[in-house]
């Protein structure tokens, strides 16, 4: 590990990173959240080949962060992967086109900014009342998928964090009638790269006080959050109600998500109710 001489020469990135005893504690924990999700759900491949990842940024707390801590482990050599950052612009109303691409020349960092109008193609087929969501997300990913496959990336990462993951499971269980989340790690439906979420146990909190203490220049997102009655919304706020009512319970059902017990759920294509058998008979042990 470096001397705190050295924190600010990592990336310019870390430039102007506060220097008090908080934020360092917050740093080293989001560092070894992020090298905890990549060793364990095995993000890098292994082997010698090289590896490329194309990082998405949106310009929210999130995904500055992901790219920040991300290039810190690469830096810090565990992390032995190529990073190029990328923003799709969907063509929204208002989006400032110029904070990313002059944010990521001033910060040194690859990428590649695609203008794609998917805004105006939501706007059409979406019903009014309806939630954009669905479809948004639909065109982005295919978009990403195909920038990744010209770039020779072999996964797209995104900045979904714990809190993310936490609200899908709630959203899938109120909602959808299944028992289901945003992975850590899978692959694409065609099968030629991986989707990654190296924030899977990040806190939302986390990100917020790290983005915003290094002032970043955070792009809100105003196509979905204009929308009143999400689902999503409604979901966090009934898990910021336990949060407040029992600090830690965000923490405590996300591990519940790590500690899954097939024998103890209802669903036999996980677990073979027909075939258990019973290990002792009473009444051939009491012939015995």
């Amino acid at each position: 590990m470096p001397d705190e001489t050295e924190y600010d020469d990592i990336h310019p990135l870390f430039h102007g990173a506060p220097k008090t005893t908080e934020f360092k504690k917050l740093r080293k924990r989001l560092v070894q959240t992020v090298r905890e999700a990549v060793e364990h759900y095995g993000m890098v491949e292994p082997g010698d080949k090289p590896q490329k990842w194309l990082v998405c940024l949106s310009g929210g707390k999130d995904s500055y962060t992901l790219l920040a801590i991300l290039y810190e482990l690469k830096w810090r050599g565990l992390l032995p992967v190529d990073l190029l950052a990328c923003n799709l612009d969907q063509g929204q109303p208002g989006f400032p086109a110029t904070v990313l691409p002059e944010f990521l020349e001033k910060m040194q960092v690859p990428h590649r900014i695609e203008y794609q109008d998917t805004y105006s193609i939501v706007m059409d087929k979406v019903p009014e009342g309806r939630t954009f969501c669905a479809l948004c997300s639909r065109l982005r990913r295919g978009n990403l998928y195909r920038i990744a496959r010209e770039e020779d990336c072999s996964a797209v990462v995104l900045g979904h964090h714990r809190d993310d993951i936490l609200e899908t499971f709630f959203m899938n269980l109120f909602h959808g009638g299944r028992l289901a989340t945003m992975p850590p790690k899978l692959v694409n439906e065609e099968g030629d790269l991986f989707v990654m979420r190296p924030l899977a146990h990040v806190a939302e909190a986390d990100c917020e006080k790290f983005a915003r203490a290094m002032d970043y220049p955070i792009i809100p997102c105003d196509l979905c959050g204009s929308q009143d009655g999400l689902q999503r919304q409604q979901v966090k706020q009934i898990l910021d109600g336990w949060e407040k009512n029992s600090p830690g319970r965000r923490q405590v059902m996300f591990r519940s998500l790590m500690n899954i017990r097939p024998s103890h759920m209802l669903d036999p294509k996980l677990f073979d109710f027909s075939g258990l058998a019973r290990t002792f008979d009473e009444h051939n042990s009491n012939k015995n």
